[in-house]
């Protein structure tokens, strides 16, 4: 039998303690906000070894993270506002509902996009492979999600940029039911 996995409050929310199976509505899960948005794992200190879910809050212009290809399958679903899928070289607008496979090594970003916040759903596995590469992309520079030199180092991709800061769900971040 598994165990259910005990939440604890702590100043950015609940957050399951140990393994186990568990419970928690996003509005009171643990997030961290930052350069890349606001968002939630759901996890805490043990993290899921398989699936990672991470539901993402970007402002109009926010980009989600660096431009990048990775060797795990990822999937995505807009659930509320528009956003910029930077795919391949290509920019493509997106909007609710919107639903995004990308395979092992697609080159990806999402940045906002509209009036209003964008809400994200990212669903990927968490298999050891080959990692994480930053491809050098003119058009995720002009977004604010490039590098200037392709690089497989998520430190000097991410260099420069301050750390996130654990938070509360904010009021309108997650559309009312």
């Amino acid at each position: 039998m598994i165990p259910e996995a005990p939440l604890e409050e702590t100043d950015s929310g609940l957050v399951p303690q140990g393994a186990g199976w568990f419970v928690v509505n996003a509005r009171e899960a643990p997030w961290s906000e930052g350069a890349f948005g606001a968002y939630t794992r759901f996890e805490g200190d043990v993290r899921f070894p398989q699936v990672g879910i991470n539901l993402s809050v970007l402002t109009p212009g926010q980009p989600s993270c660096r431009y990048h290809r990775e060797d795990e399958q990822e999937d995505f679903l807009v659930l509320a506002g528009e956003c910029l899928l930077l795919v391949e070289g290509e920019e493509r607008r997106l909007r609710a509902w919107d639903f995004v496979h990308c395979p092992a090594w697609t080159e990806h970003v999402f940045v906002g996009a509209g009036e209003t916040d964008c809400l994200l759903l990212a669903v990927g596995t968490r298999t050891k492979g080959a990692g994480v590469v930053y491809p050098a992309s003119e058009l995720a520079l002009r977004h604010g999600a490039g590098v200037a030199h392709e690089t497989p180092d998520s430190a000097e991709a991410y260099a420069g940029i301050p750390d996130d800061t654990p938070t509360r769900a904010r009021d309108g971040w997650l559309p009312e039911l």
